[in-house]
C-alpha cells in the first residue's frame, strides 16, 4: 500500500511539470508562427453576409453546358467577339484559346506564361485581344504574336504588381486593376487573410505613355468593366464583397459610388452585358464550416503558415458556383447558382 502512494504521489508530481512542457511548448509555437508568418493581419476580418432582400440560392447553374472541360487549364475569364461569334479565353498554360461558332476549340496564340488572367477584346482598329500577365503586364495578342503594351517593370522596377483585368475605352485609355501591392497570384490568398487594403484601380493614356492611379486601398482589386456610355469605370473589391464605380466623364468626373455591396460572396469578374447591365461572377472565400477560424487573428497566422492547411481552405472556392446580373443602378435582375459547385 505504501509503495502504491508513492508511485501515485510521483505520478502527480510531474503532473504539473508535463504541464508547464506542453503549455511553453504551445505558447513557443505560437510565438514562432506570429514573427514567421508571411502575412501580418489586421484583427478584423469580414466575410460576407448578404442583406435579406437578396434573391435565394437556386440551382440555375446547374442547367447550363460546361464547354472546354479536360481541354481548358485554369481559364480565369472569357471575352466574346460579337461579330465572328468567337469566345476567348486565357488559361495558365500559357495559351490564348478560343472556341468557334462550330463548337470547335482552337489553340489559337501561346505567350509563353503561366501567369494569364483578366483578358478584353480591344475595340480599336487593329483589333487584337488584351490580357492581363501577372509578371509581364499588359498583353496585346493578335494574329501575327503578341506585344507587351503596359510593362510591370520600369528600369527594372516593378510598379504594377499583379494585374488582373483590363478594357479599353474608345479612346485607347486601359483601365486596369492592380489586385495587391503585396501578394501575388500564388499565394493570393493571403491578401485574404491579411484582411488590408493593397489593391488598385489604374489608368493606362496611350498618348502620353503613362499609368496613373485612379482608386487605391482596395480589398483585393478583381474584375473591371466600363459603363455602357463609358461615363465610369467598375472594379470588384473582392474582399470587401462589393462593385465600386468611379467617374472618369461627366460632372462627376473622379468621384467614387458604389454599385452593388453585401454580396453573398466575393466578387471575381464582371463583364458588360449588350443592354447596359453587368454579370458579375461571385466566388466563395471561405470554406463551409472554416468562418469561426479565419475571424482569429491566430487562426489566420496559423493558415498563412502551413501550406496544407491553407490549400485547404481555398477548395472552398470550388465549392459553390453564383452568377449575378446587376443594372446599372445597382439593381438586381438576375440570380443564377450552383450549390454544389461547377
Amino acid at each position: 500500500m505504501v509503495e502504491r502512494e508513492a508511485t501515485s504521489g510521483a505520478s502527480k508530481s510531474w503532473a504539473p511539470a508535463v504541464g508547464g512542457i506542453l503549455i511553453a511548448s504551445f505558447v513557443g509555437v505560437c510565438v514562432q508562427i506570429m514573427f514567421f508568418s508571411p502575412i501580418s493581419p489586421d484583427p478584423v476580418l469580414e466575410l460576407p453576409s448578404a442583406s435579406s432582400s437578396f434573391p435565394a440560392l437556386n440551382n440555375e447553374l446547374q442547367k447550363l453546358s460546361k464547354l472546354g472541360e479536360g481541354f481548358l487549364k485554369g481559364p480565369e475569364d472569357v471575352c466574346v467577339d460579337s461579330s465572328a461569334g468567337i469566345v476567348y479565353t486565357a488559361t495558365r498554360d500559357g495559351w490564348i484559346k478560343r472556341i468557334h461558332p462550330n463548337g470547335s476549340w482552337e489553340n489559337w496564340k501561346n505567350t509563353h506564361s503561366q501567369t494569364l488572367l483578366g483578358l478584353a477584346q480591344s475595340p480599336s482598329k487593329d483589333g487584337g485581344i488584351l490580357v492581363c500577365d501577372t509578371q509581364k503586364g499588359i498583353l496585346k495578342v493578335k494574329d501575327d504574336g503578341f506585344s507587351v503594351i503596359v510593362s510591370s517593370h520600369v528600369n527594372q522596377t516593378r510598379i504594377i504588381s499583379f494585374p488582373d483585368d483590363v478594357v479599353e475605352a474608345a479612346d485607347g485609355s486601359l483601365y486596369f486593376s492592380d489586385a495587391s501591392a503585396k501578394f501575388g497570384l500564388h499565394n493570393w490568398y493571403l491578401d485574404f487573410l491579411e484582411a488590408k487594403p493593397h489593391g488598385r484601380l489604374l489608368k493606362y493614356d496611350p498618348s502620353s505613355n503613362r499609368v496613373s492611379t485612379l482608386l487605391d486601398g482596395l480589398r483585393f482589386a478583381n474584375g473591371v468593366a466600363l459603363s455602357a456610355d463609358q461615363r465610369y469605370v467598375v472594379v470588384c473589391e473582392s474582399f470587401k464583397y462589393r462593385c465600386v464605380k468611379y467617374w472618369v466623364k461627366g460632372e462627376k468626373e473622379g468621384e467614387t459610388e458604389i454599385l452593388i455591396d453585401n454580396l453573398p460572396g466575393s466578387p471575381d469578374n464582371i463583364n458588360l452585358g449588350p443592354d447596359g447591365s453587368f454579370w458579375i461572377a461571385v466566388i466563395q472565400p471561405v470554406r463551409d464550416g472554416w468562418e469561426w477560424f479565419v475571424r482569429c487573428k491566430m487562426g489566420r497566422h496559423i493558415l498563412a503558415s502551413f501550406p496544407s492547411m491553407y490549400e485547404l481552405l481555398v477548395s472552398g472556392v470550388g465549392q459553390k458556383a453564383t452568377v449575378i446580373k446587376v443594372g446599372a443602378d445597382g439593381r438586381i435582375i438576375r440570380r443564377l447558382d450552383d450549390p454544389d459547385g461547377c
